[in-house]
């Protein structure tokens, strides 16, 4: 059996908000594999614990760049090792330069944009000068670069830690505005149904169809498999409208979703990009009581001679 450790029990409820002893249940009951955990506790207690608040794990910041006409732009996330190197002028100067160069250059990937050339030196050797200056590492993530079918507005939230770029086609430019900042709140998945992956959905189906039989069973009531069915994807469907940027309700008027404010608007989305500082990333984990347990053992290891070299 694995071992279920409070990390782990505390991981699991940053992550779902759910109770603790649920959360310690959930694990011992998914031998000790996250993922499982959660879809344990969402199968009985619902949406209650699909808090999806993204922990940011890596410092560093969300940069964009749009040029005069709105017509083309990019995004990229630079990381740091700390929140005070995130806002040092060297750092977002360097920053804000490569989002620049992403939309001018069009580079392939990073390696490409690395070898690129800013102010007399590459990207690298300038990366390299800015990891001397300021005694930190620094890496650039990942970017995107967009030519707009419409118009691009962009919107950076909670000290760079949040960004979004969009391609708004009609409507007039306030709308943009506003639904870069309902992306950087809602933090939508996709555009539409069409955009979420394969695997997302049928994780949904499974939660929802488990969610559904152990309802039936606890009520005590013979649901015939046809209706069974029926909740299962009115249950997917619900989902997807939360994970999609159409299907979402506007944050500025819960009463209409997106898709409805667009077509009131004779807009629509051709695109978006949504970057989160450190999404994805592990940060490590210093265990003091750990390190000083090693270096008790070294020192032992150290008097013992069985260290030592000898000639």
């Amino acid at each position: 059996m694995a071992e279920i450790t409070a990390g782990m029990v505390k991981e699991l409820r940053e992550k779902t908000d759910a109770p603790m002893m649920e959360c310690k249940k959930a694990l011992t009951e998914a031998a000790g594999d996250m993922a499982k955990a959660e879809e344990i506790l969402r199968v009985k207690l619902g949406n209650k614990a699909s808090k999806a608040a993204s922990r940011v794990a890596a410092e560093g910041v969300v940069a964009t760049y749009i040029d005069a006409d709105g017509k083309l732009g990019s995004i990229v996330e630079i990381n740091c090792e700390t929140d005070f190197v995130a806002k040092n002028e060297d750092f977002l100067g360097f920053s804000h330069a490569v989002a620049g160069l992403v939309a001018d250059k069009n580079p392939a990937d990073v390696a490409a944009l690395s070898a690129l050339e800013m102010k007399g030196a590459s990207v690298e050797e300038t990366r390299k000068a800015l990891v001397g200056k300021i005694g930190e590492n620094v890496s650039v993530r990942r970017f995107v670069r967009v030519a707009a079918r419409g118009k691009l507005a962009s919107y950076i939230h909670g000290g760079s830690k949040i960004g979004v770029l969009i391609d708004v086609a009609g409507g007039e430019d306030t709308l943009g505005k506003d639904l870069a900042m309902h992306i950087a709140a809602s933090k939508p998945r996709a555009l539409d149904a069409s955009g979420v992956p394969a695997d997302v959905i049928e994780t949904e189906r499974r939660i929802a169809t488990e969610k559904a039989a152990e309802d039936a069973a606890k009520s005590g009531k013979q649901i015939p498999p046809d209706i069974l069915a029926k909740r299962v994807e009115g249950s997917v469907l619900k989902i997807l409208k939360e994970l999609t940027l159409l299907g979402q309700p506007f944050v500025k008027n819960d009463k209409q979703t997106i898709d409805q404010l667009l077509k009131s608007k004779h807009a629509s989305v051709a695109s978006f990009a949504l970057y989160v500082v450190g999404e994805g990333l592990e940060k490590k984990k210093d265990d003091f009581a750990d390190e000083v347990k090693k270096a008790v053992e070294q020192a032992k290891k150290n008097d013992s001679g069985e260290d030592r070299v000898t000639a």
